[in-house]
């Protein structure tokens, strides 16, 4: 389909998360690849459930010629104190030393769900300020996303309040569409950030209005996104994505998509519907420059 050409265009700012794919590391990689794909976002569970070792699967990342959009996820660092604080630091620099290995240069860190946390944000700016740390001789930055189900910080404005209260210059935001639509969060409060501080956003709609309780955001999180384009927000996504774009925002976006169905599928179908949501996004959201005529996509095919 001339998937070659389109690596070097359109595609680019986009990448998938291997949570949507079933099967391999290889396997999910080189779906992603076909797809006309340049990144992908990987998590822990690649790297130390591969059956040759941590190691040999960085290899395989390597190999696939995907750049790594990033690493996830650490939960729950912040907030703790004694024995559990330094229990979730050993977790941390074990996580660093897996995303440095890969060449990624963000890690997602997540809002703690945890009873045992502070709830005091200077804190819980203090252990991300100390992760920071942490990760500058990897050279890596820690984007710090708000869980809708958080037990302190559910929103991104409250997310962006702690990283700002951390001041360090490797610590940012990442931004979730799912959990902002979840959470029910104001778009406008996007003008409020600064760019150079949003290190990843992910992509992801679902297929009902609103998520009443903790509880429903879980699940529907867990089991039930679709990709951008997909789903019931996709106004809302516009807004968002143009939002960003008007901020200045010019990192990747990744799809986070975590769909019970999806896994269930072959991986080449879920691939191309990522694909879709990335040249819809791309295209007709963004309005990016296209590939030259003898280099379009043939609409036909894609639906």
């Amino acid at each position: 389909m001339g998937n070659t050409l389109e690596r070097t265009g359109v595609l680019n700012g986009f990448g998938m998360d291997t949570i949507t794919l079933a099967g391999p590391l290889e396997a999910k990689l080189e779906a992603m690849k076909d797809a006309g794909f340049t990144q992908v976002m990987l998590k822990a569970n690649d790297l130390v459930g591969h059956p040759g070792g941590w190691q040999a699967a960085v290899r395989a990342v390597h190999a696939s010629g995907l750049r790594g959009t990033g690493f996830q996820v650490l939960r729950d660092f912040e907030g703790l104190s004694g024995h559990l604080h330094q229990y979730k630091v050993d977790i941390a620099k074990a996580m660093l030393e897996m995303c440095a290995a890969l060449g990624c240069e963000v890690l997602l860190a997540c809002s703690s769900t945890s009873v045992h946390a502070s709830q005091d944000l200077e804190h819980l700016a203090r252990d991300l300020r100390k992760l920071a740390m942490l990760a500058i001789p990897y050279g890596i930055r820690i984007a710090y996303e708000g869980l809708s189900w958080g037990r302190t910080v559910n929103e991104f404005t409250t997310a962006w309040e702690v990283v700002n209260r951390a001041d360090c210059p490797n610590l940012g935001l990442g931004l979730d569409s799912f959990h902002i639509f979840a959470a029910k969060t104001s778009l406008e409060e996007i003008d409020f950030l600064q760019p150079d501080r949003i290190f990843l956003v992910q992509l992801a709609d679902f297929m009902w209005q609103e998520t009443k309780t903790f509880e429903e955001r879980i699940s529907t999180a867990r089991t039930f996104r679709v990709f951008p384009g997909e789903g019931v927000h996709s106004a809302q996504l516009v807004e968002l994505v143009l939002k960003l774009d008007q901020l200045g925002y010019a990192g990747d976006y990744s799809f986070e998509v975590f769909n019970d169905d999806y896994v269930q599928l072959p991986l080449s179908m879920v691939a191309q519907r990522a694909r879709r949501s990335a040249l819809w996004l791309s295209e007709d959201v963004l309005r990016q420059p296209v590939p030259l005529p003898n280099q379009m996509r043939l609409k036909s095919q894609q639906s």
